[in-house]
């Protein structure tokens, strides 16, 4: 697994004060993207939270999660959140160190109070007394946050004084895009009340952590509540590895109702991923969990078809201009501006996703401005199957006939693609054990790319990809 260290800097660690105001939350930031570009320690808040301790309860959940090993728990993770200002909300976003759950803490206007959200995407610091301190927020402690430095730190310090070395897992950047593409295809499956969401999460395992641990694979809405199935059935909702809600147990006494998303299901449908949100006064947290304990979303391939498309790219890049840290972006609007019809412009967020500049909003079934502070363009460098894809067609190695095409692949096996009703099928290994679950072979989107450079050219490739006019 390719890995590397990404510093983060602060000019101090974060801190819960106590004055004779109240209490004061001071987030520190490290070095960020804002609308007048990287900013060493941007400022994208000040002022008071509605609901203190369901605000402090909520950002622990996002660092439980940054902490963990849901998969091989005795190996720790360390990963600060990444905070977004969109000008009406804070989103506080993290992944766990095995890559299969992301988290994200919604504040949204109703959460706060006073002070203007500015905008913009970092990494906050979230150590150790932080954590134990906010767990003491009392109900009737006001308390004012701090997002960035205050004005006398930035006159007052000179550079940083706490820096982190994190290791960021190539698998871990690219599950950050995956787990966005999967959410663009869920809907809205059930939605409990207080009491009947806080008895179900009550009542999962919380043992585990490996794949294959004791619960619920389905549930599916009966009355009130969910009830475990042992399988796939219409309405079911796909339930992985239970344990991995446990950072939900942190604000279940705040809760007003849970709601859970996920892919509608065809009768004996494999695993899927799906999204649990915990509704809570001013904010949302959610939790999407990858199809299994054991697998991360790095290796879904929802992303593959929109790196392998030069002309997603050009778009992505288009649209890429127009956004500005929108909380909720319109496609229509986005496409009136752009010139782009809506599905070119879907296709652009897609490819925009896949290096970090949006995520996915299910609650509110929109994309949303972010730019992750990480080296995201990674995500499409060091793709396995995208590089392969793209080493097979540099060598030549696909020819098109119709709806077919063959790849001579780097051992000498030739293997066969066929078109059927738009989904590309191999006859490869990779096809035969996953049917398409994981996203196109390499096989495939190799001839994706050949097709798409036919069609742009305007003729007929044949032959080893040789174009005929």
């Amino acid at each position: 697994m390719t890995r590397s260290l990404q510093a983060v800097a602060y000019r101090r660690p974060s801190v819960l004060e106590s004055s004779a105001a109240g209490r004061r939350l001071g987030l520190e930031t490290s070095q960020g993207a804002t609308p007048s570009g990287a900013v060493d320690h941007p400022r994208f808040f000040a002022g008071f939270l509605t609901s203190p301790r369901t605000a402090s309860a909520g950002l622990l959940a996002v660092a439980d999660v940054a902490a963990a090993r849901y998969h091989q728990p005795q190996l720790r993770a360390s990963l600060d959140p990444v905070v977004t200002g969109n000008g009406d909300r804070l989103r506080f976003e993290s992944f766990s160190g095995c890559g299969g759950v992301y988290a994200r803490l919604d504040v949204l206007e109703a959460g706060l109070d006073g002070g203007e959200v500015g905008h913009g995407t970092t990494n906050v610091d979230v150590n150790n007394p932080l954590r134990e301190a906010l767990s003491r927020i009392g109900a009737d402690d006001p308390l004012h946050l701090r997002v960035g430095p205050d004005e006398l730190a930035v006159t007052t310090l000179d550079g940083p004084v706490v820096e982190k070395k994190v290791p960021l897992p190539d698998r871990w950047l690219r599950g950050f895009a995956e787990a966005q593409v999967i959410a663009a295809g869920f809907d809205l499956r059930a939605e409990l009340d207080a009491d009947d969401a806080v008895r179900f999460l009550r009542a999962l395992p919380r043992g585990g952590g490996r794949s294959g641990a004791a619960g619920p694979g389905w549930v599916v809405p009966s009355g009130r509540t969910l009830r475990p199935t042992t399988r796939a059935v219409p309405g079911a909702v796909c339930l992985p590895g239970p344990e991995r809600l446990a950072a939900l147990q942190r604000v279940l006494r705040h809760a007003t109702s849970l709601r859970v998303y996920g892919p509608a299901l065809a009768p004996g449908a494999a695993a899927t991923s799906s999204a649990w949100e915990v509704v809570l006064p001013g904010m949302r947290l959610t939790l999407t969990l990858s199809p299994d304990a054991a697998r991360g979303f790095s290796g879904e391939g929802g992303v593959l078809d929109a790196l392998a498309t030069d002309e997603a790219a050009a778009d992505a890049e288009l649209v890429s201009v127009l956004l500005a840290w929108e909380p909720r972006i319109d496609i229509a609007d986005l496409a009136a501006a752009s010139g782009l019809s809506a599905e070119r412009v879907r296709a652009a967020l897609v490819r925009l996703g896949t290096s970090g500049r949006v995520g996915y909003d299910t609650a509110e079934a929109a994309y949303f401005h972010r730019e992750l502070p990480y080296d995201a363009e990674r995500v499409e460098r060091h793709n396995p199957r995208l590089r392969s894809a793209h080493t097979l067609v540099a060598a030549g190695a696909v020819a098109l006939d119709g709806a077919i095409g063959t790849v001579t692949a780097e051992d000498g096996h030739v293997h066969r693609v066929r078109d059927e009703a738009g989904v590309l099928t191999c006859s490869c290994l990779w096809w035969a054990k996953y049917r398409g679950g994981r996203g196109p072979c390499k096989h495939a989107l190799a001839v994706r790319m050949v097709r798409r450079g036919a069609a742009v050219t305007g003729g007929a490739v044949r032959n080893g990809g040789g174009v005929e006019r």
